[in-house]
C-alpha cells in the first residue's frame, strides 16, 4: 500500500531529504517570483495608490493566512507519522478529518475577513487615500479564503506522505493563470485593485481543485473519499496541538514585524523604500532556509513513526549543515551585491545607501537563522511544536521589540534597527542548541501519546 518513491523511511538519507527539498525550493522561488509580477502590474497599470492598497493589505493576510497554514503544518505532522509507522487506519481518519477541519476554518475565515477588514485596516494607520481600495482587496481576497485554506491542507497531506512534485507542478499552474487574469481583467478590461484581488481568488480555486482531483484519484492510503469525511475528535485534537503553536508563531511573528516595520518608517521615505526593496531581495535569500526547514519536519515525523531514530539523527546533521551552508552562501553573495540589486528597484543614492546598510548588518548572519529554522521543523516534525513557539515568541518578538524600543533612543540608526536580528537569531540558536542536545525530544513522543 505504500509507495516506496514518496515514503522517506527507507533508502540514502541525504538524497531523501535533498529530493523532497528541491520542490519546495522551486514552489517558495515561484511563488516570491509571482508576488512581485502581481505587484509589478498593480503597481505599473494602477499607479502607486493602487499598489500602496495591495501592501498595505500584505502583512494583515500573511497574519491571517500564516495562522491556518500553521494548522496545516500540524496535519502534515500527524499524518507523516502514521504514514511512516505503515497505520493505514490512521493516515485515513487523520486525512479525511483535515479535510473537513479545513472546509470549516475556510468558511470561518471567509467571515471574519470580510467583517473585520475595515477596523483592521484603519487601525493598522492605512492612509485615507488608500483605504477604500485597501478594503476593496482584502475582502474579495478573503471571499476565496476556502480556496486557500484547502489549497495549504491538500498540499500539507501531499507533502506529508512525501509527495512535494505535484504541489509544486500545481503552483505553477495557478500562478501563470493569475499572471494572465492579472494582466486580462487589469490592463484589457480596465478593471481596478479588486480585480487584481479576483485573479488570486480563481487562481487559488483552481490549484486546490487539481489537488484535490489527485487526492480523489491517487490509489493509496491518503486518497480522500466523499463519504468517508469526518471528524475523529483524537486525530483532531492531535492536529490542533501540532499545528496551534505553529500558527500562533506564524501570527506573532508577523506583529512583531509590523512594529519593526513602523521603526523603519521613522527614518523617512528613503529608508522605507531601501529596507522594502532589501526585504523583497531578502525573502529569495531565505528560500533555502524554508524548504529544509519543511523537509526535516516531514522527514522526523515519518522516521520517529517507523521509530528510525538513527535515521532521525542523521537527517537532522544532514539538513542542519546543508541549510547552514547554502544560507551563508547566499547571505555573503547579497552582501557583495546588495548595491545593484537596490538599484533594479529604486536608483535614488539615499535609497540604495539606505537598503545596503540593512542588508550588511544582517546578511552575514544567515547561518544563524537557518540554524534556528531547521531546528524548529526538527522539533514540529517530533510533535514539540509548543518549544519553536515559546523560544520565537520569547526571542524574535518579545525581546526583539524590547531592544528595539531600548536602543533606537539610546542610537537613534537604521543599523541599531537592523542589529536586533542577528542579535536574537543569536538568542534562539542557543536555546535551540541546549534543547537540542539535552531533551529527550525523539523518544518522548510514544511514551506521551501512544501514538503508531
Amino acid at each position: 500500500m505504500h509507495h516506496q518513491k514518496t515514503l522517506l523511511t527507507e533508502g540514502s538519507v541525504w538524497k531523501k531529504i535533498t529530493f523532497f527539498a528541491i520542490p519546495l525550493f522551486l514552489g517558495n522561488l515561484f511563488q516570491q517570483l509571482y508576488n512581485t509580477a502581481d505587484s509589478l502590474i498593480v503597481g505599473n497599470f494602477l499607479g502607486s495608490d493602487a499598489l500602496a492598497a495591495v501592501s498595505s493589505s500584505g502583512s494583515l493576510i500573511f497574519l491571517l493566512v500564516g495562522f491556518f497554514n500553521g494548522l496545516s503544518i500540524g496535519a502534515g505532522v500527524v499524518i507523516a507519522r502514521y504514514y511512516g509507522a505503515k497505520d493505514t487506519k490512521n493516515v485515513e481518519k487523520s486525512v479525511h478529518t483535515t479535510v473537513i477541519f479545513g472546509i470549516l476554518c475556510g468558511i470561518f475565515l471567509t467571515f471574519l475577513g470580510f467583517f473585520l477588514a475595515p477596523k483592521l485596516l484603519v487601525w493598522m494607520g492605512t492612509p485615507e487615500n488608500v483605504l477604500p481600495n485597501s478594503i476593496r482587496y482584502f475582502r474579495i481576497y478573503f471571499g476565496g479564503s476556502l480556496a486557500f485554506v484547502l489549497y495549504n491542507i491538500f498540499v500539507g497531506i501531499l507533502q506529508s506522505v512525501g509527495d512535494s512534485k505535484r504541489p509544486l507542478l500545481y503552483l505553477i499552474i495557478s500562478s501563470v493563470t493569475n499572471v494572465i487574469l492579472d494582466l486580462l481583467f487589469i490592463v484589457v478590461f480596465k478593471k481596478g485593485v479588486g480585480a487584481a484581488a479576483f485573479a488570486t481568488i480563481i487562481s487559488q480555486f483552481l490549484s486546490a481543485a487539481l489537488c484535490l482531483r489527485r487526492l480523489m484519484c491517487v490509489r493509496e492510503v491518503y486518497r480522500v473519499s466523499l463519504r468517508k469525511l469526518g471528524i475523529d475528535t483524537f486525530l483532531l485534537k492531535q492536529i490542533i496541538s501540532n499545528g496551534l503553536p505553529a500558527g500562533i508563531q506564524n501570527s506573532i511573528i508577523s506583529i512583531a514585524n509590523v512594529f519593526v516595520q513602523s521603526n523603519i518608517n521613522a527614518f523617512g521615505p528613503a529608508a522605507m523604500a531601501g529596507c522594502g526593496s532589501y526585504s523583497k531581495i531578502e525573502g529569495f535569500g531565505f528560500l533555502p532556509i524554508t524548504c529544509f526547514a519543511m523537509a526535516l519536519t516531514t522527514f522526523i515525523s515519518q522516521n520517529l513513526g517507523a521509530k528510525k531514530y538513527d535515521r532521525v539523527k542523521r537527517g537532522a546533521r544532514f539538513g542542519i549543515l546543508c541549510s547552514v551552508c547554502l544560507a551563508q552562501l547566499v547571505g555573503i553573495l547579497l552582501y557583495v551585491l546588495m548595491p545593484q540589486l537596490i538599484y533594479c528597484f529604486n536608483r535614488e543614492p539615499e535609497v540604495i545607501a539606505c537598503g545596503t546598510t540593512a542588508a550588511r548588518t544582517v546578511t552575514l548572519f544567515y547561518f544563524l537563522l537557518a540554524f534556528s529554522h531547521c531546528l524548529a521543523g526538527i522539533f514540529r516534525g517530533a510533535g514539540k511544536s509548543i518549544v519553536p513557539m515559546i523560544v520565537m515568541m520569547v526571542c524574535w518578538c518579545i525581546i526583539r521589540v524590547s531592544y528595539i524600543t531600548i536602543a533606537v533612543k539610546i542610537s537613534p540608526s537604521l543599523q541599531t534597527v537592523f542589529r536586533a536580528y542577528p542579535f536574537t537569531w543569536t538568542l534562539s540558536s542557543i536555546v535551540f542548541l541546549i534543547y537540542y542536545l539535552k531533551a529527550d525530544w525523539m523518544h518522548s513522543f510514544h511514551r506521551n501519546k501512544g501514538a503508531a
